[in-house]
C-alpha cells in the first residue's frame, strides 16, 4: 500500500510540518464551527470572537495532530501507509510544538470568555485522548467524532456563554458524519491493524459490516442537519443546500465500494470538504444576506 505521505526530503521546514499534521484536513470541521458561531450571533459575530475563535480551532486542532503523531511514532513506522511521517520533523521538535500549540490553546480561549477559558483544559483533553483509543476499543472513530465536534460547541459558547439544543444537535451529527467518514477511511488499516492488534470498528465487523454501518452514520447526520436548521430557526436557503449535502455524501460511499486506495483518499478529502463547506456556505447565506 502507499504512503499517504510526500517524501521527507521535499518542500521546506514550513510545508513538512503541515504536511506532518495535515493542515488541509482542517477544512473538515472549521466549518461546523463557524456555522455555529454566525447561528448564535445571528449572522454577527464581533471580528474579535470571530478571529479568536479561528484561531482556537487551528491551534487546538495542530497540538491534536501533534499528539497523536507523537503517540503514535512507532506504529507509524510500520505502516506502509504512513511509514515517513516521521521523518518530516524531529521528535523533540514535535514535543516543543506540541507545549507551544497547547499553551497557546489554552491563553486563546481564556482570552474569548470565562467559561471557554475554564473548559478549554477539557476541550484539549478530550481531542488528545481520540489518539489513544484505538488501544483499547473498537469505537475509536466515534471518539474521534467527538474531538471534531468540540468544534461547534466551543464556537457556541465563545458566542453566548453557555450551550443550547441547536450546537447538541450539530455535535450529534458532527460525531455521526466524523465516526462514518473514518470508517470508510480506517479500511485502508484493515489489514495492518489486525495484525498490529490494533482495535476499530472496521477490524472488528469487516469491511463490508463497517462500509454499511458508515452509510447509517451517515443517514443520521443527515437527519441531525435537519434538525439543526429546524432548532436554530433557519430558513430555506439552508434546506435547499442540503441536497447538495446528501449528494456528496453518496458519492463518497460509491467510491468506498471500490475499496481502491487512490479512490477512498479522493472521496474522503473532495466529499468531505464539499460538505463543510456548502454546510457553511448555506449558513452565511441564510443569516448574512
Amino acid at each position: 500500500m502507499a504512503s499517504d505521505q510526500p517524501a521527507a526530503s521535499e518542500g521546506n521546514a514550513l510545508s513538512r510540518f503541515l504536511r506532518l499534521i495535515r493542515f488541509s484536513h482542517t477544512i473538515f470541521a472549521l466549518p461546523f464551527a463557524l456555522g455555529a458561531l454566525l447561528v448564535a450571533a445571528h449572522g454577527r459575530p464581533t471580528a474579535r470572537t470571530l478571529l479568536l475563535v479561528l484561531a482556537c480551532m487551528v491551534l487546538a486542532r495542530t497540538a491534536a495532530m501533534l499528539f497523536n503523531r507523537l503517540v503514535d511514532w512507532r506504529m507509524d513506522q510500520k505502516n506502509p501507509r504512513t511509514t515517513g511521517r516521521h521523518r518530516l520533523i524531529r521528535k523533540p521538535l514535535a514535543w516543543l510544538l506540541l507545549v507551544i500549540t497547547a499553551a497557546a490553546f489554552i491563553g486563546t480561549s481564556a482570552a474569548i470568555n470565562s467559561t471557554t477559558g475554564w473548559l478549554s483544559p477539557i476541550a484539549l483533553f478530550i481531542v488528545f485522548f481520540y489518539s489513544v483509543t484505538k488501544r483499547f476499543t473498537n469505537l475509536t472513530h466515534f471518539f474521534l467524532g467527538v474531538a471534531l465536534a468540540v468544534a461547534p460547541a466551543g464556537a457556541w459558547i465563545a458566542q453566548t456563554g453557555s450551550l443550547a439544543l441547536p450546537p447538541l444537535i450539530l455535535g450529534a451529527g458532527v460525531v455521526c458524519w466524523v465516526a462514518g467518514f473514518d470508517l470508510i477511511y480506517a479500511t485502508q488499516d484493515f489489514d495492518f491493524d489486525r495484525r498490529e492488534g490494533l482495535r476499530s470498528m472496521v477490524v472488528r465487523l469487516g469491511i463490508a459490516r463497517s462500509l454499511r454501518l458508515a452509510q447509517a452514520l451517515h443517514f443520521l447526520m443527515f437527519a441531525a442537519l435537519i434538525l439543526f436548521g429546524w432548532s436554530a430557526g433557519l430558513g430555506w436557503w439552508y434546506y435547499a443546500a442540503l441536497p447538495f449535502v446528501a449528494a456528496a455524501l453518496i458519492y463518497e460511499h460509491t467510491s468506498a465500494r471500490t475499496l481502491d486506495l487512490a479512490g477512498i483518499n479522493r472521496a474522503f478529502f473532495q466529499s468531505n470538504a464539499f460538505v463543510s463547506a456548502v454546510f457553511v456556505a448555506a449558513i452565511v447565506a441564510d443569516r448574512c444576506f
